[in-house]
């Protein structure tokens, strides 16, 4: 079980959830196991579908009616959330565990008042008197950078922008110092400014409190000035894992490789940008092998046969695939990634040199 002297909030293992469609059963989640340490950010990426949400849905006990939890654990507190009652799960959802969902304006009540909404929220799960909630929230609203806190309590979602409904979102999530945030794309409907005040502002939030983030997103760019550690999922599976450093700088898959090249940057002289050839493999009966394999011109015979393991590059950094395998041919990755690699270790040199 997790320890908290570990410094392990939430342990991950063996996480494996199916869908029952007419279609057939869909395996939108494939033996994950990943660890959340205190303080940290994680991210989560991949494309659309590749079971990031449902992962992140299975830790908060949110998942549809047609979808069940076929193997593994989720450890948090020394207890395994998938066997807590319904009871139980309410406790934690929001209290200790809470999540912010991508769009704001269907995640608040169009109806009521933004400062009740928060107000709410901590009455839920904290014993406190309407004007000990009151104050929270305002305290709450203020936090999140909502101007004239005290004022705008009593105004409505509408009347404020799409940037601040998502900070109220963040209050809504923050209303009873959570242990662990989970931001599933928050940042997706708001535009680039938006994008990166929000980005600050749950930095900001993060060195206040204390608390872990899970951060759900199919753009690396997001992140990259946000984790510490990145998880890239494909095909309901974790492919490669590792320090922010080591992902962005030092990849090792080719499904990495494919999302760093397709990401714009200062010196993208391109008119198009790289797309990664082919699509997704349906779910509902996976392909043999690696599930990237048909859209990787890197594939070796083994990837079309066996799933690779987590090959280990250094103790904080994994990757699955053949290519790892000492008896591989040796393959150099692009060209984009060899200069990524020769920026890393220069700046390794830098860090050893200045110790």
């Amino acid at each position: 079980m997790a320890r908290q002297e570990d410094g392990i909030v939430l342990d991950v293992r063996h996480l494996t959830v199916h869908f029952d469609t007419y279609a057939g059963q869909v395996e939108a989640v494939r033996d994950i196991s990943f660890e959340l340490h205190e303080g940290e950010t994680l991210a989560l990426v991949g494309e659309s579908g590749c079971g990031k949400s449902v992962t992140c849905r299975s830790i908060m006990g949110l998942l549809a009616r047609n979808a069940r939890v076929a193997e593994g654990e989720i450890l948090f507190e020394g207890q395994d959330l998938l066997k807590l009652s319904n009871r139980a799960m309410r406790e934690i959802r929001g209290g200790k565990i809470a999540m912010i969902f991508q769009d704001p304006m269907t995640s608040l009540d169009p109806t009521m008042k933004v400062g009740k909404q928060v107000a709410e929220a901590v009455r839920l799960h904290r014993k406190v008197t309407k004007g000990e909630a009151k104050k929270r929230a305002i305290e709450l609203l203020d936090l999140v950078g909502i101007e004239n806190a005290e004022k705008r309590y009593d105004s409505f979602p509408h009347e404020f922008s799409g940037g601040q409904r998502q900070r109220i979102v963040i209050a809504i999530a923050l209303a009873c110092d959570p242990k662990i945030l989970i931001a599933d794309e928050p940042t997706t409907a708001l535009d680039v400014t938006m994008q990166a005040q929000i980005l600050d502002l749950m930095k900001d939030i993060q060195k206040r409190t204390g608390a872990s983030v899970i951060f759900i997103t199919h753009d690396l760019g997001v992140v990259a000035n946000v984790a510490d550690r990145v998880a890239v999922m494909y095909a309901g599976r974790i492919i490669e894992i590792g320090q922010a450093d080591e992902v962005f700088y030092d990849p090792r898959h080719p499904y990495t490789w494919g999302l760093l090249a397709s990401m714009p940057t200062l010196h993208t002289d391109d008119e198009l940008l790289y797309a990664i050839p082919g699509t997704p493999p349906t779910l509902i009966s996976p392909p043999p092998g690696d599930a990237f394999a048909p859209r990787n011109p890197y594939a070796l015979e083994a990837d079309r046969l066996m799933d690779p393991p987590l090959f280990e590059v250094t103790p904080t950094h994994f990757a699955a695939t053949w290519l790892l395998d000492p008896r591989a041919p040796k393959m150099d990755p692009p060209e984009n990634i060899l200069k990524r690699r020769t920026e890393y270790q220069v700046r390794l040199s830098e860090r050893s040199a200045a110790l």
